[in-house]
């Protein structure tokens, strides 16, 4: 008897490769795919999340605004080191130093080389804090909040603070005097100062001196001599008119604003005289000789005197 066709397939069908099994798809299906893990990926990545752990992903960038508070607190204590002890400004209140400076320039000032124990010297044009009664009577810049914290961090030149600014005419162990409308002599030497004294001021016009600088101190004088309480003026003060290198803030080497006078403030030729330092020695000097051939004179008198009791 023959046996009818089935429906279905009691086994499974053998294929031409020897697999068994239906193909339900047509397609055949590589290793490569067999091997890749859920959601795709590279084998042995994106594994994380099925296998229940945190996803990984790179760090987001902080916000801008996040990170401007720390760069503004930097700046403010860069501003504020600088304004200690490299440069901090300060603007010219007078007409005292013109035409050297004019009224309302802003200059920068050198803090950090008296650090390294640098004192002031002639013909420097210098920043100092009131020695005690020059400005007395003076009224002073009634700075607001902001601009007082601008100056205190050195964004703002110094307004509250009392000080002046003139050029260093003698140092310590200088002598200087000046007859009226006469030059300026140091160490006896006559200073030409034509190169920076304002148009029409004559060196002095009252006499004055000679005076001798203690040591550790300093005289200054505008250069707008007929407009300038320097040290002239404050000769009855303790100091008589000297000013303490403590108290120096430092040199002005620029001038900073505004732009249309941005200038250096060098050292004047005439102090570069060698003549000033020759004279300035020559008293320690003949001292010196003087002490030493004293007791040489002192022997020769005493062999003299032996002599002549022994006649």
């Amino acid at each position: 008897m023959a046996v009818g066709a089935r429906s279905g397939h009691d086994e499974p069908d053998k294929r031409a490769d020897g697999a068994f099994g239906d193909d339900t798809t047509g397609d055949d299906v590589t290793g490569d795919e067999q091997a890749q893990p859920p959601g795709g990926g590279t084998p042995g990545e994106g594994g994380d999340e099925a296998a229940g752990g945190p996803a990984r992903g790179p760090k987001k960038p902080r916000s801008f605004w996040k990170e401007l508070p720390l760069l503004i607190g930097i700046a403010l204590v860069l501003a504020l080191l600088i304004k200690t002890f490299l440069v901090q400004a300060f603007s010219i209140p007078s007409e005292s130093m013109m035409n050297t400076l004019q009224k309302g320039d802003r200059v920068l000032v050198d803090k950090l080389t008296p650090w390294f124990g640098s004192e002031p010297e002639r013909g420097e044009v210098v920043v100092f804090h009131d020695p005690g009664g020059w400005l007395e009577g003076q009224e002073t810049p009634k700075p607001n909040v902001v601009q007082k914290f601008l100056s205190f961090i050195g964004l703002m030149p110094s307004a509250e603070e009392k000080d002046l600014i003139k050029r260093v005419i003698a140092v310590g162990g200088d002598t200087v005097s000046c007859k009226e409308g006469g030059k300026v002599v140091l160490n006896g030497v006559e200073l030409d100062e034509s190169a920076y004294l304002a148009p029409g001021a004559v060196p002095c016009q009252d006499s004055f001196g000679p005076i001798k600088v203690p040591k550790g101190r300093i005289w200054v004088m505008g250069d707008n001599r007929q407009n300038s309480l320097d040290s002239r003026f404050h000769q009855q003060l303790p100091g008589g008119g000297t000013v303490s290198n403590d108290e120096v803030v430092g040199r002005a080497v620029v001038i900073a604003w505004p732009v249309t006078r941005w200038a250096t403030l060098p050292v004047p030729d005439v102090f570069d005289n060698p003549a000033l330092n020759k004279a300035m020695g020559a008293a320690p000097l003949g001292a010196a000789g003087l002490a030493g051939a004293l007791p040489l004179v002192l022997w020769r008198r005493k062999r003299q005197a032996a002599g002549h009791t022994a006649e």
